[in-house]
């Protein structure tokens, strides 16, 4: 009796670890609010569209720089700019800039 109890514990447990996991790495892939830092736009690599799907709850820009990435806000100038300056450093071929891909399943 006493290990059925014991059984039953541990697979709750477990199941509050691997949920709490799961939402950790879904809204570490979405931008949840937006950065106040804006660095110089030479060190921006490339950025991604985050629109409102699933788990994000916002629509943002992910610029990604060395090693860290920042969500700003698609309607401020300073957001505008950059895009336009990641696009022509990456040349007029590659403007077509992809939209995260969704998590959603259908």
């Amino acid at each position: 009796m006493a290990s059925s109890k014991v059984c039953l514990v541990a697979a709750l447990c477990s199941f509050i670890i691997l949920t709490t996991f799961i939402s950790s790495t879904e809204s570490a892939r979405c931008c949840m609010n937006y950065s106040k830092h804006r660095p110089a736009f030479k060190r921006i690599l490339t950025y991604y569209k985050q629109t409102i799907t699933g788990s994000c709850d916002i629509n943002a820009i992910i610029f990604y720089l060395r090693g860290k990435f920042l969500c700003a806000d698609p309607s401020v100038q300073w957001t505008k700019k950059a895009m336009e300056f990641v696009d022509e450093m990456k040349g007029k071929d590659n403007r077509v800039v992809k939209e995260k891909p969704s998590n959603s399943t259908n």
